[in-house]
């Protein structure tokens, strides 16, 4: 069967990216390998879908063309989108840092862009699995598909398969097989916006700390810096902080763990020689942190616990300094993997195809949607759609990778995603 576009993935961005195809006069089919679309809009926000975010802008996303977060960002506003469910009667929150929220289910987003893409005359077609794609033999103006359900040619053809979070979900890397296929460029992948999980001597050491959570400064090797919670876990640490640098953290770097924020630590110590002199290091520690985190500290840096009167300047400045590291935990983490709902980083290398000549091209057809779990129009990701108009080069949906948690960060989304 014939088609003017055909929408690989019924997810957030093939749903809104048919939609819109739709309202142009297009005949257009969306396909998936899901029982049902939009899979994992409804596990989003714990089922919630934190679909969008007031603050976005493109100074909070990691990306190697800067322009084309301003370009998409512009075209299509967080504002555009609130209207549109707004439009659809859906409720929602605001939460920190302007996430918002739905108030009932994430089953209402879905159930928005069904409607839209119903209304727009749009065709699902659901349970298919793609098992090849290929430029006509007679007519290279079309892509042929071979399906578990037959044959399909289109003159559009859109990838919008995300990333390979949640293979239960039924993530694949087939957009990333497709982008190679027809000569798109592809930067090794790995997740991002992950916990950090420690090696067995240091998980084991830290274990007792599960479930304390406090603010803290991470610092990348870079000199990226975010300010947040961070979460102690049964496997190593997590927390907003944490998933944030990780996106900052390769193999083999230490991550600096600030563990008092905000305070000099020098004059600290020095206060509490004079003015406490008394008081036992661990106690006055105590009075900032949870006491068994004070505790693991100085059991792993070596310190005695003594009279604040009884440290030399030396030893208290070191004391200090253990306060504010954890570098030995930090050097021998690593992270979790793509089974759980994290974005990736890396994939598609151009983050927009221009047009050259009579060659054909690619141009945005969706801005934005996702956030840090491949979620529609959300905090962390913005997977983008791309439509080839044929010409030799496939069709890609390229995303980026917005790490927007500490909006006073030192450095911004200039980083190649």
């Amino acid at each position: 069967m014939q088609w003017d576009v055909i929408i690989i993935g019924a997810g957030a961005a093939g749903l809104m990216c048919a939609a819109q195809a739709g309202y142009r006069g297009r005949r257009v089919l969306v396909l998936d390998n899901a029982k049902q679309p939009g899979r994992k809009i409804l596990i989003s926000g714990g089922g919630r879908c934190n679909f969008t975010n007031r603050l976005a802008g493109p100074h909070a996303y990691l990306c190697a063309n800067p322009h084309f977060t301003k370009s998409a960002l512009a075209r299509y506003r967080a504002q555009d989108f609130i209207e549109l469910i707004e439009r659809h009667g859906v409720d929602y929150e605001e939460r920190e840092h302007g996430q918002l929220f739905c108030t009932e289910s994430a089953k209402e987003i879905v159930r928005v862009l069904q409607t839209e893409c119903d209304w727009a005359g749009v065709t699902l077609q659901l349970r298919t699995e793609i098992l090849s794609v290929a430029q006509g033999a007679g007519d290279q103006e079309r892509f042929v598909l071979h399906t578990s359900r037959g044959e399909l040619s289109c003159q559009s053809l859109v990838v919008a398969t995300g990333g390979l979070s949640l293979p239960k979900l039924g993530a694949t890397p087939l957009g990333y097989r497709l982008a190679e296929q027809f000569g798109l460029p592809v930067r090794p992948t790995r997740a991002g916006l992950v916990p950090f999980t420690l090696h067995t001597q240091d998980k084991d050491d830290f274990a007792e700390l599960s479930g304390i959570s406090l603010p803290v400064t991470l610092t990348a090797e870079d000199g990226q810096q975010f300010s947040e919670a961070l979460l102690f876990t049964h496997r190593g640490v997590s927390g907003p902080a944490v998933l944030q640098i990780s996106s900052y953290w390769q193999a083999g770097q230490v991550v600096r763990i600030n563990w008092l924020p905000g305070q000099e630590v020098p004059a600290l110590l020095a206060n509490w020689q004079q003015q406490q002199g008394a008081a036992e290091l661990k106690t006055c520690l105590g009075r900032l942190l949870p006491k068994r985190l004070v505790e693991k500290l100085l059991e792993r840096s070596g310190f005695a616990n003594k009279p604040m009167r009884q440290y030399g300047h030396g030893r208290a400045g070191g004391a200090g300094a253990a306060a504010h590291r954890l570098a030995p935990a930090a050097q021998r983490h690593r992270r979790l993997s793509y089974r759980r709902g994290d974005p990736g980083r890396g994939g598609y290398r151009r983050p927009l195809l221009q047009d050259h000549g009579g060659q054909g091209g690619a141009r945005p057809l969706l801005h934005r949607r996702g956030d840090g779990r491949h979620r529609l129009a959300g905090r962390l990701q913005l997977p983008v759609v791309l439509e080839l108009r044929l010409g030799g080069r496939a069709v890609c949906m390229n995303q980026v990778t917005w790490s927007s948690a500490d909006f006073n960060s030192q450095r911004r989304g200039d980083r190649a995603a």
